[in-house]
């Protein structure tokens, strides 16, 4: 008896066109609105090092596994502490947020010259109190961070410069969180705990230009066929005369950013030895600073660019964090 074969469609439409990401890092389109008294960075960066697993005991009272050692695949990301550069306000027009007014440090770290110019001796105080003489019209506040690719083990001396948004508190307070944060660098352990959900934006691996076949998952023709196997029969009708966009075509494939929603947050650690295998990560190296281990898997290839966040769907925690029993030091690709 002939079985049948069910090989629907993949992909959402919602997707198209499938084209690549404008820049190779993720961009942050939205911010959480969060409850809190006190003012907070909303966000952190880091470099996907590469994925292994874990046994930990779940500390999620909702959960069906709680109490139990449950097998868990995680991504590491080295997250060296970032420095923040500068601040900026919006304001609220009927198109949107619009800039008034930014501060940058008067001296910003060389590494920062490498991707903007920016004029020397910069009048910091000036500017920060132009922003305090507006707050008044100011209705978000973020900061300006760069990260530290050369504490890493990757080939890399120019930083990624960041926005990161403030959450909690009033306009006021936000503000003078900003202020004092100026020239410091914050690491990761200030910004998120161990059990928290975060939401992580990254640009997914890039495969080229691809069929259709590989690309929306079609079924091949028979050998029979005329001219091609690895195509659709027909691309459409003779009224409307022109190809729709559901009919699926080559093109390209992967490099489009991609959000992970609610991924928990299982380890923030200090020393990378903990969960460098022997050799090194494949295609990274060895974990050299601060990282962060994160449940799942995470969109783009290993040294991409990782932009963590508050959730902006569901709750920041749920239970106590997991407690690691084991970590596998074998060099896993991810």
């Amino acid at each position: 008896m002939h079985k049948k074969f069910h090989s629907p469609k993949r992909g959402s439409l919602a997707y198209l066109p499938r084209g690549r990401a404008r820049r190779i890092n993720g961009r942050m389109r939205n911010w959480p609105d969060i409850v809190s008294e006190k003012a907070t960075l909303l966000g952190f960066a880091g470099y996907k090092a590469g994925m292994t697993h874990v046994f930990a005991i779940e500390g999620d009272p909702k959960s069906p596994t709680y109490g139990r050692e449950i097998f868990n695949a995680v991504t590491l990301i080295e997250t060296p502490p970032i420095q923040i550069v500068g601040v900026r306000a919006y304001s609220r027009g009927d198109g949107g947020l619009k800039s008034i007014g930014e501060a940058w440090l008067r001296d910003p770290p060389r590494q920062l010259r490498r991707i903007l110019t920016l004029p020397e001796h910069f009048d910091t105080e000036g500017a920060l109190h132009k922003l305090s003489e507006a707050i008044e019209s100011v209705q978000d506040v973020r900061v300006l961070a760069v990260t530290e690719p050369q504490r890493t083990s990757m080939a890399k001396n120019s930083p990624d410069l960041l926005e990161i948004g403030i959450g909690g508190g009033s306009a006021s307070d936000r503000l003078e969180f900003a202020k004092n944060l100026l020239g410091k660098k914050v690491p990761i352990s200030s910004v998120f705990k161990e059990g928290q959900y975060v939401d992580a934006i990254s640009v997914s691996r890039g495969l080229g230009i691809q069929g259709p076949v590989k690309r929306w998952g079609i079924r091949r023709k028979t050998h029979k066929a005329h001219k091609h196997v690895r195509e659709v029969g027909a691309i459409g009708p003779w009224n409307p005369s022109r190809v729709m966009y559901t009919v699926p075509r080559a093109g390209q494939m992967g490099f489009s950013q991609r959000t992970e929603y609610n991924k928990r947050i299982l380890k923030i650690g200090e020393d990378g030895s903990e969960v460098t295998p022997k050799g090194g990560l494949t295609r990274y190296g060895l974990v050299k600073s601060s990282y962060v281990m994160l449940t799942g898997s995470i969109p783009g290839t290993e040294k991409r660019l990782v932009r963590l966040r508050f959730p902006i769907r569901g709750t920041t925690t749920r239970g106590e964090a997991p407690k690691i029993t084991q970590i596998s030091l074998r060099s896993v690709q991810g």
